[in-house]
């Protein structure tokens, strides 16, 4: 068995699990009516309920939300309203006797300290919820990750760590410059791991952030924070990807270098806690390595992108966020596509491509000539249109603002092809036309059999116009250059996430999860079948949750 390093983090015990074995049956009631006023898609068929859920909460203590009406607000901007719940849901329709395990979601859920609201959406306290599907019955949980900054927020009753756009204030400036010296050692910055969470091959569970010390073991059953996860290697640093490329036998991430720009490429072996160089790449043009949030993977080669958004060391010291927060827009700086061989780390490639702002990935394959010798790369991404304004679309301001203004950036899928025969330049186009999935793009999956290969299919939020965020789950067919889309007037959801069907052959034979947040403040976890994108089940959940991020699956035991 792995050693398990993990530095412990003091429990936290503000709130205490909630019992609900006292409550009648009258207080189920919620779970055993119908859901009215549903828009069904074409040729959908109601569903017949098929579970009745445990006893829901009779009583929700509320957070203090953001000094307004909570009913005047979507629940996907609203914090969380307990730190922690738990219980069996009724499903409507039939889950899959096949799919059986857990499906962890995590995001920003708690966007306040008492009486002071955060204005972004990725400042929010990490909110862990928990799915466990077993032979068509479905276990809901959530709980707050319990991070210093988490913890530390609580007991002071103020902001202690600087987070995306916030930074803790000071009384004087001594203060202020002692607040200086603890961001440039890394102690005043974040810990609140709320944006991925990935299961290791070894089985560890760990919640991840931008920064390296962001990033948190916890317990998938319980959603308990066991501790930090601790690097023993001597790589340093302070940021990396929030998204490393993780399989049952791969572990590789990004270490953007901000001093000499560059960014080092890095494994880490199954059960080990220890980062092991692949290569380095140096930047070709800025003042400082460009934004890194994910990057993908061939089957031989890792895909460094240098985006022109990139990182500004003046902006990260600044007590009050500027219009593009840590980052700097430099186009004048161009942008590059680097390709490195994994076993090697020799770099085969680096050409210079169009500008372009993405966050995410979505997959990366060779393109192979007729005697089968790699000439390209392909990597696909939730492509911005190299428009900037997607950071700012998402302050709390923007998104709780609901006025039927057009007002999300446009995003197509943009597929960037690499030469790797010597050729200075590479191209980025779109791989499908953008009107497919309403000129929405982001929050991405594909069938994880198909990671670093040529594949046809991918899941993403994208739009149903007017709207100011995704507000449909969008099927991508890349051959077909097709999209379907699910939506329900006035509903956000949460990335969709493939899971495959055991023994499948076909790309597309499993299920897609997502989290729905409405705007009537519920909210429900719904199934859709991979191939047809059909809902073959739904059930709805005690209270509406927040908007959440990047999900993990982890298999029944």
């Amino acid at each position: 068995m792995a050693s398990l390093r993990i530095s412990p983090i003091a429990p936290f015990t503000q709130s205490k699990r909630i019992d609900t074995s006292h409550r009648g049956k009258h207080e189920s009631s919620l779970f055993v009516k119908t859901f009215p006023n549903r828009v069904l898609s074409e040729n959908r068929l109601p569903l017949a309920i098929s579970k009745v859920a445990t006893n829901p909460p009779s009583e929700v203590v509320a957070n203090n939300q953001e000094g307004e009406n909570v009913n005047e607000k979507h629940v996907a901007w609203t914090s969380v309203k307990q730190e922690r719940w738990q219980g069996e849901l009724q499903v409507q329709g039939e889950i899959p006797q096949w799919l059986n395990g857990t499906y962890l979601r995590n995001g920003p859920g708690l966007w306040h300290i008492g009486d002071y609201n955060f204005r972004h959406l990725f400042d929010g306290y990490a909110t862990l919820v928990r799915l466990s599907f077993d032979s068509g019955r479905l276990v809901m949980g959530h709980r707050q990750i319990e991070s210093d900054a988490y913890k530390a927020s609580q007991k002071n009753k103020k902001l202690c760590y600087r987070e995306f756009s916030e930074a803790p204030k000071t009384d004087n400036f001594l203060a202020y410059m002692g607040d200086l010296a603890k961001l440039l050692s890394g102690a005043s910055l974040t810990d609140n791991a709320n944006t991925g969470v990935v299961k290791l091959g070894d089985g560890r569970v760990v919640c991840l952030t931008e920064t390296q010390k962001g990033s948190i073991v916890i317990d998938p059953d319980t959603l308990d924070t066991l501790g930090k996860f601790e690097y023993s290697d001597n790589l340093g640093g302070l940021i990396h990807s929030a998204h490393p490329i993780v399989t049952d036998t791969e572990f590789i991430t990004l270490l953007p270098d901000l001093i000499n720009p560059g960014y080092l490429v890095v494994t880490m072996e199954p059960g080990s806690n220890e980062r092991k160089v692949i290569g380095r790449v140096n930047c070709r043009g800025g003042p400082s390595p460009g934004w890194v949030h994910s990057f993908p993977v061939t089957e031989h080669y890792v895909v460094v992108p240098e985006m022109p958004l990139r990182y500004c060391a003046q902006n990260l010291l600044k007590a009050e966020p500027t219009p593009l927060y840590k980052f700097e827009w430099h186009p004048e700086s161009k942008g590059f596509m680097h390709i490195m061989c994994k076993s090697s780390g020799k770099i085969v490639a680096s050409v210079e491509v169009p500008l372009f702002v993405t966050f995410h990935y979505i997959n990366a394959y060779e393109e192979k000539d007729e005697d089968g010798r790699v000439t390209a790369v392909i990597a696909d991404c939730c492509e911005h249109n190299a428009d900037t304004n997607i950071l700012q679309n998402l302050t709390l301001q923007n998104l709780r603002t609901r006025n039927g203004e057009d007002v999300l950036p446009d995003a197509r899928v943009g597929r960037f092809r690499i030469p790797i025969d010597g050729s200075p330049n590479g191209t980025l186009d779109a791989a499908l036309d953008p009107n497919e999935h309403g000129r929405g793009m982001d929050m991405c999956s594909i069938n994880p059999n198909f990671l670093g290969k040529k594949y046809r299919y991918a899941y993403a939020c994208g739009a149903q116009r007017p709207c100011n965020f995704p507000n449909t789950l969008t099927k991508i067919d890349l051959f077909e250059k097709k999209a379907k889309n699910w939506s329900e007037e006035g509903s956000v959801p949460s990335e969709p996430f493939f899971v495959a069907r055991p023994g499948a052959t076909e790309e597309d034979d499993g299920v897609v999860i997502s989290m729905i947040s409405e705007k009537n403040g519920d909210g429900f976890a719904l199934v859709l079948d991979g191939s047809t994108f059909e809902e073959i089940a739904r059930a709805k959940f005690p209270y509406g949750l927040p908007y959440g991020l990047h999900g993990a699956w982890v298999p029944k035991k």
